[in-house]
């Protein structure tokens, strides 16, 4: 329900008042059109969903990964719906996401910009600070002298510092009579020197094609404007990446079963082979260490034709299955394996209660944090999916957000926090009064919302929420 009212952009209204008042293409209408099937991955669709500043769906702006003339591309698009595509601070973090994807993956970037600009209450959240809204102009800088070729199509409003966006652009394309390109527009024009003057003569695609050579093609109209970006795009000298020769086995197990296997509760362990027999070609798993540290579950597979090492969460991420862990690592990382971490914390035992527990919690510490090393050390893509609980410091070692895995996805029933509010004390010691009582019940409820998956895809802490059947895909 919650990715329905997402692709509406800003409401029925808005859609209608831009597509036949403004006679401009809808976003999501927009990517059809410029990309090769309607197959795209869409990053953190639920950015900015519940976020103080007006409830903003898709914080005005949609970004992900396709195709474009065979070549993987990450795509940055206003949505002039939203708030006529006025960037708000998610808007600026979820570009500098993609950003830093295409950076990661060595991507071209296709920005397709149709905004008003930065939304002026919330400058001191926009831009003055190092990851504010001109990172994303030195973004485009680095990339550029990285050898990643960006591209951009004007194909709306485009002002103020987003006017940078195009014009730092390798090739950019300006869309006759919809398309303007200025850093103040005629309401300021009108302030500042009391002259009228048109958008079009003052920034329209004419001018900026004729005249000032921002612009390197003009377009009569939008499908020209793209089937133009995709011959540039044949231009680039990008290698497409190569077909697979054939199909790779699907699992001997319906991955739509997993729906039913994302687990609700942590009071039990799931099996998490279970899950793999599920993910992986033709549910062939080689095991990594299979009767040693069972907690932890090691090993490699394929995942669409990709060989992957797994590391996957079996209960409670114990000193032996730490010690596993690390080691596998270590490995992966020797022969370039990229890796896929699968995340479901068992809750934790209670705290050590003499001096023998005491030196097992310690050395369990000592094996987790080696294991923390390795998986911060290991030089190869690293995609994390966190299937159920993610607690505390185990978040670390399964290579969290923190750790800067290349991707980072949660099932809908996932939940993040530092520890599982389920297991949090609600009824004081003896003696404290019913003050104390009501504290701890409302801090319950506050770490109750805050681990819920939506709230962290809300604020951009993961590349979204995925429905678990589309985990292999994906």
């Amino acid at each position: 329900e919650l990715l329905e009212r997402v692709k509406k952009g800003g409401g029925e209204d808005a859609i209608l008042r831009h597509t036949q008042r403004n006679k401009k293409v809808f976003v999501r209408e927009r990517l059809r059109l410029l990309l090769d099937d309607a197959d795209f991955l869409e990053l953190s669709p639920l950015a900015g969903l519940d976020m103080p500043y007006g409830n903003v769906p898709a914080a005005g702006c949609l970004t992900g990964i396709g195709r474009i003339c065979g070549i993987w591309c990450v795509f940055i698009a206003s949505d002039a719906t939203v708030k006529g595509g006025t960037i708000y601070p998610i808007g600026v973090k979820k570009q500098l996401r993609a950003q830093e994807i295409a950076m990661e993956n060595r991507l071209l970037s296709v920005h397709l910009v149709d905004s008003g600009g930065a939304f002026l209450p919330l400058q001191s959240e926009l831009f003055p600070d190092k990851l504010h809204g001109g990172r994303i102009f030195y973004n485009e800088a680095i990339m550029s002298a990285m050898g990643i070729p960006q591209v951009a199509v004007v194909c709306g409003s485009c002002v103020a510092g987003g006017a940078y966006v195009p014009t730092m652009a390798e090739e950019s394309v300006i869309i006759d009579k919809i398309g303007t390109l200025f850093l103040a527009g005629p309401p300021l024009v009108k302030a500042a020197t009391g002259e009228d003057v048109s958008p079009e003569d003052l920034g329209g695609a004419r001018l900026h094609s004729q005249v000032s050579g921002c612009s390197d093609h003009f377009a009569p109209s939008e499908e020209e404007a793209y089937e133009c970006i995709r011959n540039v795009v044949s231009t680039l000298n990008c290698e497409p990446v190569p077909e697979q020769d054939r199909e790779p086995d699907s699992p001997l197990y319906s991955p739509e079963e997993l729906l039913g296997l994302a687990p609700l509760g942590y009071s039990c362990t799931l099996p998490v082979k279970l899950v793999l027999s599920r993910l992986v070609d033709g549910s062939r798993f080689q095991e990594f260490k299979a009767t040693y540290g069972t907690t932890l579950v090691t090993g490699f597979g394929h995942v669409e034709g990709h060989l992957v090492g797994i590391v996957a969460n079996n209960g409670e991420l114990a000193h032996d299955a730490a010690l596993k862990g690390s080691h596998f690592v270590q490995l992966c990382g020797q022969r370039g394996i990229p890796i896929l971490f699968l995340q479901n914390t068992a809750p934790r035992p209670a705290g050590p209660a003499s001096i023998s527990q005491a030196e097992a919690h310690s050395n369990r510490l000592k094996a987790q944090a080696s294991m923390m090393a390795a998986v911060a050390c290991a030089a190869v893509p690293k995609i994390t999916i966190v299937i159920g609980g993610c607690f505390g410091s185990d978040s670390y070692v399964m290579c969290g957000r923190s750790f800067s895995p290349n991707f980072l996805f949660l099932w809908p029933n996932a939940r993040v926090g530092l520890v599982d509010s389920q297991h949090f004390p609600t009824v004081p010691p003896a003696g404290e009064g019913t003050g104390e009582e009501l504290e701890l019940k409302q801090l319950k409820a506050k770490l109750e919302e805050e681990s819920s998956a939506f709230y962290s895809s809300a604020r951009l802490w993961d590349d979204g929420i995925i429905l678990p059947q589309d985990t292999r895909k994906v």
